[in-house]
């Protein structure tokens, strides 16, 4: 495989590539869809397979869920998904998503200012971590000699909730723009996962400061994909159908965009696999699946 620093394979992935859907293996279909629905404000729609596409009405799917009672349980020590992340359009928004969870119960795992963004943190049913938060404007990202600086400092809860003060009506359904803005992998060391996603497929390194963790962005957003080995450090990927990650969805605009990282890809030895809808999927060194998709 190509390493980041082989100036003959790396290229940088278009600006306007993006994060789309996550799919998940659950132990229990209709138990992970009332949480989806009712905790994060997702409707569900059944796919031809019987798995579920939860999203907004309306708009491209965010996450699928394919249900398998067999499956073999979520091992936190193995590479996979360490949350994907769900990105509200405002503040108020966070606030409101805030109030759902409340409503609902579903406990908090974390709440964190990363000085570019808003975060609460939180696991579904069967343990796959969650992110929903909000982006603070461009503008007033941080930056020192020329590093974007990210941060993990408490969030200050009371604060977000403020932005609904005397607010008569609660928002039960996720709102429109509402999409996935990252995915933080758990990967079994950060050299080969850099030459991976940096050096082949083409995003750019943004942060290097967390210990143990790398993030990687096109288009100069904070981060679109996060990695860590802060479980995961020297680990195998989990039992074949395990509950987790299925795939993750890396969309590019356009054909040509998508047939320029796929010569990268082949250029590297590497033969991309072809899902049974006809999906095309890279495997990273950690064994974590990225279908290619052109939108």
């Amino acid at each position: 495989m190509a390493t980041s620093t082989d100036k003959t394979m790396q290229a940088q992935i278009h600006p306007g590539a993006a994060i789309g859907a996550v799919r998940l293996t659950v132990s229990n279909l209709g138990r992970s869809q009332m949480f989806y629905e009712r905790a994060l404000g997702l409707s569900a729609t059944e796919l031809d397979d019987g798995a579920l596409a939860l999203g907004v009405a309306g708009e491209r799917p965010l996450i699928e869920l394919h249900g398998d009672q067999s499956a073999p349980r979520l091992n936190r020590r193995a590479t996979g998904l360490y949350h994907l992340a769900v990105l509200v359009p405002t503040r108020r928004d966070l606030a409101f998503a805030l109030k759902r969870l409340a409503d609902e119960r579903a406990p908090l795992d974390g709440a964190s200012d990363h000085l570019v963004s808003e975060a609460l943190y939180l696991s579904d049913p069967d343990g796959n971590g969650i992110e929903i938060y909000r982006d603070r404007p461009r503008g007033d990202w941080p930056y020192e000699d020329d590093q974007l600086q990210m941060a993990t400092n408490a969030l200050d809860l009371r604060g977000v909730l403020s932005e609904i003060d005397g607010a008569e009506e609660p928002q039960r359904q996720a709102p429109s723009g509402t999409r996935i803005g990252h995915v933080h992998l758990q990967v079994a060391e950060l050299e080969h996962s850099e030459a991976f996603y940096n050096g082949l497929l083409g995003f750019d390194v943004v942060v290097r400061g967390y210990p143990g963790a790398l993030f990687v962005s096109a288009g100069g957003y904070h981060h679109h994909i996060g990695m860590n080995t802060w479980h995961s450090a020297g680990s195998t990927p989990p039992a074949p159908g395990s509950v987790g990650l299925r795939s993750f969805e890396v969309a590019l605009p356009g054909g040509e965009e998508l047939e320029r990282v796929l010569a990268r890809v082949r250029a590297a030895g590497i033969t991309p696999e072809t899902a049974p809808d006809g999906a095309t999927i890279v495997r990273d060194p950690s064994g974590n699946a990225v279908q290619l998709n052109a939108l």
